[in-house]
């Protein structure tokens, strides 16, 4: 890791359980003095308190819709408004309401003297008693309950009874006060819009008159020109525009062809043309082509027979050409009388449409008039029907604007101070207090608790987070909900190793019962699965444990082979996974516990690697044992596992400081025992391995308990 890149500071973290147990019992003095304070506080709170009475009232409110809202009938609303009921709640706790209630009751005085004083003014009562007024909506209703409270529980009830009548007779006269005016305005429009229509009905006569449009035509214009007419002319323009485009063609590319080859063109530039006589004439001209180049052959020039045949050549060229240039005034005159016919449909289309043009113009008139007209019809048709419901609104009563349900008793219920809130809160509030104090001091410590506090501490990069309670992956199979962990551990593994060519890994840990031995042989079985050939091998030759995980016996191993009384196909066992394979440690004789450092080890180490595309190393502990450090230094990648809040920083670093010191190759860090459930810091590693683990839980919920695989239980080592 980069000593330059800055850390951001860790953040606050839960505990482990057992932590929590462990600080509770060692500051179970602080925590029992907060939560008496707390206690006894509350207590007393509910002693020197002056008593509250709260009085309510309910209310049913309903719209007062709008009186003449322009568009359809209205209809009945379903559904309870939020926006409409969060208004009339402002409007219920507005200064024209209180002041009103205020007046009435004579507030001013009554507040004063409850709170010492003579009299009070309108302001200073206002914001008095706006602050003992609850207003809110009935849940799943739409009633309005209206609160206040005061240590008077009569004058308390008089005051939201009051409140209640205010509002309702505000809002009574705000109906009563806008009531007329909409039926006035909409007899007004009503007339204006009679009056246009007559008028424009009126107009649309002299019109029809004027254009001698009868009452049932539908449009003078599609009976001066038939639409079966135009299309027929609208075909011929095109079929003479076509022709005229296709015979000017074939003039042009005649007439780029020299004269005395054009008639062996013709056929190509003018295709679909035959012409009998062309034909015969070219036949005559190839004939006397060939007496005229067998006379030159055999005959002299004085021959007669020679002046005879080339007289007839002579004939034979003039009627072809002459036949040639016929063609070619025909095209000609083709050409011409098509260009004719298409001025003639151009100019009789270009009069058809100038002819539709001054028919539109004359008729716009007439048509924009009566769209007029029927528009007026439309309102006139709506402003009676609005005007008609109006009116019959008016004569109904709106007393239901504001209904009463549950008007306020004198028999107020006391809210202030509420022994069964505070007290229980007291309770809360002192364990809350009294374990957060303790578990921040908790938080000052400096032992490790996050991925930030090793990274920061180590000058490591995290490669792995390993959740709690951990099984054996070769037991709970590839679909285990902890592989994915172990899964991630190994990619990060594979990109930080630096050259393709390391293989050896060996695992190893500052002290003991940090997960090593388990990390190291789930990660190996995670390389297996992959497909690469692994072999796992335990050289943690004083406490070894890995034969206990496979069931496998531990006569033979790695020591065996080292001191050359077996060879390694006799020592290597295999394992239910094909390409993964075990070497036990093997009985260690006391003469040889420097067996790991011997010439030997390195002979094997280089052995392996020809054989085996990884190989796994679990070895004891660092601090105290030898044996951890001389393996470090033969190994070209070396993983440090750290228990989550088992040991303090100084000894991790410690641990570390000892693999780099004999040479090792320290890739990366493992976090092991995590508990991702309880712990916020590592939340976001939780949420995959959850969702496999509630996977499981359906999958083995319905498993008879027989069928259920016995745990296996590893002995703790050191």
């Amino acid at each position: 890791m980069d000593p330059n890149v800055t850390t951001s500071e860790a953040p606050e973290t839960k505990l482990h359980f057992l932590d929590y147990w462990r600080i509770i019992r060692l500051r179970r003095s602080l925590i029992l003095v907060v939560f008496l304070l707390c206690v006894m506080t509350s207590t007393l709170l509910t002693i020197w308190l002056p008593k509250q009475y709260s009085s309510m009232v309910r209310i049913q409110v309903e719209k007062d819709n709008p009186e003449v809202p322009m568009a359809e009938v209205r209809q009945t609303s379903t559904g309870t408004d939020p926006y409409f009921l969060t208004t009339q709640f402002k409007i219920i706790e507005s200064y024209s309401i209180l002041t009103n209630v205020i007046e009435k009751l004579r507030l001013n005085e009554k507040l004063a003297q409850q709170n010492g004083y003579t009299r009070w003014n309108m302001d200073e009562t206002f914001d008095y008693l706006s602050k003992r007024i609850s207003v809110e909506q009935t849940r799943m209703t739409s009633l309005i309950e209206i609160s206040v409270r005061n240590p008077d529980p009569q004058l308390a009830a008089d005051i939201v009874n009051g409140i209640a009548d205010a509002y309702r007779d505000a809002r009574l006269e705000a109906w009563k006060a806008t009531r007329g005016g909409g039926i006035s305005s909409l007899s007004n429009r009503l007339d204006q819009v009679q009056k246009d229509l007559d008028q424009a009905d009126k107009d649309l006569s002299s019109l029809r008159v004027k254009l001698q449009i009868g009452e049932t035509d539908n449009g003078p214009m599609s009976s001066t020109i038939e639409s079966e007419f135009l299309r027929e002319w609208a075909h011929d323009e095109v079929m003479a525009a076509a022709d005229f485009d296709i015979y000017s063609n074939i003039l042009a590319t005649l007439k780029s062809i020299p004269a005395d080859k054009r008639g062996a063109e013709l056929a190509t530039a003018y295709p679909g043309h035959s012409d009998p006589e062309l034909s015969e004439y070219a036949i005559r001209l190839a004939s006397a082509k060939d007496r005229m180049v067998q006379a030159n052959n055999d005959l002299g020039t004085n021959n007669p027979s020679y002046k005879s045949i080339q007289s007839f050549l002579a004939n034979a060229q003039r009627d072809y050409d002459t036949k040639v240039e016929r063609i070619m005034d025909g095209i000609q005159k083709r050409v011409e009388e098509d260009k004719a016919n298409l001025e003639i449909i151009s100019n009789r289309m270009s009069a058809i449409k100038q002819e539709r043009n001054d028919l539109a113009t004359t008729y716009i008139p007439y048509y924009s008039l009566k769209s007029k007209l029927e528009t007026l019809k439309r309102d006139r048709d709506f402003l009676m029907t609005r005007l008609l419901v109006e009116q019959t609104e008016k004569e109904q009563p709106m007393a239901n604007i504001v209904v009463v349900r549950d008007p306020g008793r004198k028999e107020a219920r006391a809210v202030s101070p509420k022994s069964t809130v505070i007290i229980p809160l007291g309770i809360i509030v002192g364990l809350v207090v009294g374990l957060g104090l303790a578990f921040f001091i908790e938080y000052l410590d400096t032992s490790v608790k996050t991925i930030d506090d090793v990274e920061r501490a180590l000058q490591a990069p995290v490669l792995g987070v390993i959740p709690q309670n951990v099984g054996v992956i070769l037991d709970e199979g590839r679909e285990s909900p902890h592989a994915e962990a172990y899964r991630v551990l190994r990619t990060n593994l594979l990109f930080s190793r630096k050259n393709e060519n390391w293989n050896t890994i060996s695992v190893l840990s500052g002290g003991a019962g940090e997960g090593k031995s388990t990390t190291i042989f789930n990660l190996a079985t995670i390389f297996a699965q992959n497909g690469q050939r692994v072999l796992v091998v335990d050289s943690d030759l004083r406490r070894p444990t890995l034969h206990k995980i496979l069931h496998v016996s531990n006569t033979m191993g790695l020591t065996d082979y080292l001191l050359k009384q077996r060879s390694l196909e006799e020592v290597i066992q295999k394992t239910k996974v094909p390409t993964l394979d075990f070497l036990a440690s093997g009985k260690l004789p006391s003469s040889s516990m420097s067996i790991l450092g011997s010439p030997q080890m390195k002979e094997a180490i280089q052995e392996l690697k020809r054989r085996y595309d990884f190989i796994f190393f679990d070895s004891p502990p660092l601090l105290g044992i030898s044996d951890a450090s001389v393996l470090a230094s033969e190994m070209d990648m070396v993983l440090q596992v750290i228990q989550y809040r088992r040991y303090p920083q100084p000894m991790t670093l410690r641990a570390k400081q000892m693999i780099l010191k004999v040479g090792g190759n320290l890739v990366g860090i493992v976090l092991n025992n995590i508990n991702m459930s309880q712990d916020e810091s590592y939340y976001y590693y939780s949420g995959y391995y959850e969702y496999q683990s509630q996977q499981k839980d359906r999958t083995v919920v319905e498993v008879n308990e027989a069928a259920k695989p016995a745990k296996i239980e590893i002995e703790q080592k050191y």
